[in-house]
């Protein structure tokens, strides 16, 4: 129990990454991804592409009896707002893999698929992810550590004072007061345990919440919602739909930081958006009240930002 009260949870773009390649490669195991697929899809036929991923693509070639990733190639994340490239060289100076890869190709080729394939939609995936985390924080603050990972996902199970799963290897962790990690993944079909070697602790990456929704675009606003709201509210009840900051909010708006503050706190107090505080920020997201508004005035469609 000492190891449970050090859980933390954690966003691994280097996870996402090795895992949306599997999803390219297999694209029948990802229907909820197929938006994204049709559109990388280009990007896995280009032959300069795909000579510099060579060597991700013989490690991640389907394969029944290895679904999984080979485990050193992700290692658990470090800390909760991990870059891809601190992750990138936590990998490279890890010790060499049986297999015999060359670590730095392979770096090279989990660079190439990022830029290409993952970072123009990172935002996106990552406002996902870090839904997850407000949610599963706000469920730790009102009903505790234990109720969080009872409901974390169907295939895990709180049992005494273990966390058991019949996706999770059975062998025995000596956690040592290390503490855990729990890590949402847009990508991740199943549950999965990752470890390596060193002090970091073990992390159990899930299948975050709403991922059907990942690919949807919310569209404009009705007029009748900006004659409710007005224009800039209503925008801005738009745009938070994902966890947003007054910053990239400001961004995204044209609006200075101290007008999107003014405006969310109006958007707070009629019960249309929530705040949750995550590290140094203040994430906004649309409250029930607020998504069933925007349903009433909005349409929805899948496809790129």
């Amino acid at each position: 129990m000492h190891d449970v009260a050090g859980v933390r949870f954690a966003v691994s773009p280097l996870w996402e990454t090795v895992a949306s390649f599997a999803a390219v490669s297999d694209p029948g195991r990802h229907a909820l991804h197929l938006p994204w697929i049709t559109a990388v899809r280009p990007l896995w036929a280009d032959r300069a592409l795909a000579r510099r991923t060579a060597p991700l693509r013989a490690l991640l070639a389907p394969d029944p009896l290895r679904p999984d990733p080979p485990g050193f190639l992700t290692p658990p994340p470090r800390c909760p707002l991990a870059e891809f490239e601190e992750e990138l060289a936590a990998l490279t100076a890890g010790p060499a893999p049986e297999p015999g890869v060359d670590l730095p190709e392979l770096a090279g080729a989990l660079r190439a698929w990022w830029e290409a394939a993952v970072r123009p939609y990172w935002p996106r995936i990552r406002a996902l992810l870090e839904a997850d985390i407000a949610y599963r924080t706000r469920q730790l603050a009102e009903d505790g550590i234990q109720e969080v990972l009872a409901r974390l996902h169907p295939a895990l199970r709180w049992t005494g004072d273990r966390l058991v799963s019949p996706d999770l290897a059975p062998a025995v962790l000596d956690l040592d007061g290390t503490g855990f990690t729990l890590a949402p993944s847009a990508f991740a079909v199943r549950c999965r345990l990752l470890t390596g070697p060193g002090p970091t602790p073990p992390a159990a990456v899930y299948p975050a919440r709403a991922v059907g929704t990942l690919w949807e675009r919310r569209g404009a606003s009705g007029e009748g919602l900006a004659r409710l709201l007005g224009r800039s509210r209503a925008g801005l009840l738009a745009l938070t739909s994902s966890p947003a900051t007054t910053t990239r909010l400001a961004a995204r708006t044209g609006l200075s930081p101290g007008a999107v503050s003014q405006h969310l706190g109006v958007l707070r107090e009629a019960g249309l958006v929530t705040s949750h505080r995550y590290g140094r920020e203040v994430h906004y997201t649309t409250s029930e009240l607020g998504d069933a508004l925007l349903e009433r005035t909005s349409g929805t469609r899948a496809g790129g930002e």
